[in-house]
């Protein structure tokens, strides 16, 4: 530093200290995404059967959403919609497709995610979970997307048992104490009896996946503690198989439901468990301690009140109902559809956000929100909404999160190629169109929408097409103009009408 004079010295000094200042400023984002977490599964949209305790309380002392829209219906195309702020007419990955070795179609290093985003901010970014948009060895890799952290499940196959042989730890494998690992698909050995609870010991495993990651994902916070950082945490969780240690069974066993063993007798699904309700309602419990965990960290570091949570679901309940009986839970309540449908039941997800002090505890919104949104409301939330990419399909809603009137967003769009093919879009608050087997083998694609009234309609459960043309048309209009043609998911119904 020879020659510098003392007032440029001390202007140095001066604008490092201005950048930690406002890096210290910035809020810290927890972002925890369930697997297959049904909108009426929390008691805080009044499942009784269930306990979360947890997550009820962070929707009391925040906000919790009613018309909150996953990215898609299942799992891959839903968190690309979430990490780009592109809705499935315009994302790179539109469906769950598997790639070798592992995992499913990656994501491009020209897609700009929210982690890259958010790094140039200053945050140190962590993923711990299921990632699914990419393996080691593609431009999807984690570390490639912006993620300086990222422990879990690369291939969402892979996630399908809780006692594997190893997890991924940036790009070395980690290895847990599961030998033998436990399948995620697969029955009894020859000559046992679905009768003997014995029959299912080879199921449980020593070593549970999610337990490890929820450390990593502890020490991710406290070594960050000092700086912002973004903890998006994809659990496992409730997604099926049905494993859970027997421990955390217990409370549910109490419970003395009629609780018929699940034997995989048909040969399809994932593995036998002889208490499958009680199983299902013990890993949502689960993950409701984990999400308490990480709230009493946040508090014990001090960070609460510069600390925005969010908990949500990446789709609806599983449609597996021999495996999982949603009737039994009400999973889904009033609403039409499954995990896999554009029907409400697939798409509409709890979603609470809390941060005291900045979001009023106990509130609540209406607003139809989708997961496109998130990104452009977490770079405004952060002093970042000049960064915004102009390509996005999101709409910022953090002036909802901060109790401000705002506008109705005017559509949502969304498309799915699988479970028959499908697209919808709700226009405004109060309608939605829908079309379905628009890709289902030896059935001509019908193009017809039909349209429900959500508002005194959730179910549902009436067609009102007939007697609202006008809509009708302007649905079909965006379905229409809001996508893409995509060479890697091709959707042959809708991508000749983009030709037309």
């Amino acid at each position: 530093m020879a020659g510098m004079s003392f007032k440029h010295l001390l202007f140095i000094f001066a604008s490092v200290i201005h950048v930690g200042t406002a890096l210290a400023e910035k809020p810290n984002i927890i972002f925890i995404l369930a697997d297959d977490l049904g909108y009426r599964e929390p008691g805080c949209y009044g499942q009784e059967k269930i306990k979360t305790p947890r997550i009820d309380q962070l929707a009391a002392q925040g906000m919790r959403f009613t018309r909150a829209y996953s990215g898609n219906a299942v799992c891959a195309p839903s968190r690309c919609v979430l990490m780009t702020g592109k809705h499935p007419g315009h994302a790179t990955v539109r469906d769950n497709a598997s790639v070798d070795p592992e995992g499913q179609h990656p994501l491009f290093a020209e897609d700009v995610t929210l982690a890259e985003l958010l790094k140039t901010e200053g945050y140190s970014c962590g993923v711990f979970g299921k990632w699914g948009l990419g393996n080691m060895s593609s431009e999807g890799n984690p570390n490639r997307q912006g993620f300086d952290r990222f422990f879990g499940y690369n291939c969402q196959a892979h996630a399908h048992s809780y006692y594997p042989a190893t997890l991924w730890s940036d790009g070395e494998l980690f290895p847990l104490k599961n030998v033998p690992p436990v399948p995620g698909h697969e029955g009894f050995e020859s000559g046992a009896a679905p009768s003997d609870p014995r029959s299912y010991d080879r199921f449980k495993g020593q070593d549970y996946a999610p337990d490890r990651i929820h450390e990593q994902a502890v020490k991710f916070l406290r070594e960050n503690r000092e700086r912002p950082f973004f903890l998006y945490y994809p659990s496992l969780i409730p997604h099926v198989a049905l494993h859970i240690p027997d421990k955390e069974l217990e409370p549910y066993l109490a419970m003395k439901w009629n609780d018929p063993p699940f034997t995989r007798e048909s040969g399809r699904g994932y593995t036998p468990h002889f208490t499958p309700r009680a199983a299902y309602a013990a890993m949502i419990s689960k993950l409701d301690t984990q999400v308490g965990e990480i709230v009493d960290l946040v508090a014990e570091l001090g960070l609460s009140e510069n600390t925005l949570i969010v908990f949500t679901s990446d789709n609806g309940a599983t449609h597996l109902h021999e495996e999982v009986d949603v009737d039994f839970f009400k999973s889904v309540g009033e609403l039409r559809g499954l995990k896999g449908e554009l029907y409400e039941g697939g798409i509409r997800i709890p979603q609470i956000a809390s941060w005291p002090g900045k979001i009023s505890a106990g509130s609540e919104s209406d607003r139809v929100t989708g997961f496109e949104d998130w990104l452009p409301t977490l770079l405004e939330l952060v002093g970042a909404e000049a960064k915004t990419p102009k390509t996005i399909d999101g709409i910022s809603f953090a002036a909802t999160l901060r109790g401000e009137k705002q506008d109705p967003r005017s559509f949502l769009y969304r498309e799915f190629p699988s479970y028959g093919g499908q697209q919808a879009v709700w226009f405004g608050q109060r309608w939605k169109g829908i079309r379905k087997d628009l890709k289902k083998k030896n059935v001509k694609p019908d193009l017809t929408v039909e349209l429900y009234d959500l508002n005194a309609d959730s179910s549902e459960s009436e067609d009102v097409s007939a007697a609202n043309p006008d809509v009708v048309a302007e649905i079909e209009r965006l379905m229409k103009s809001e996508r893409t043609v995509s060479g890697a998911f091709p959707f042959p119904a809708l991508d000749r009408l983009a030709g037309e």
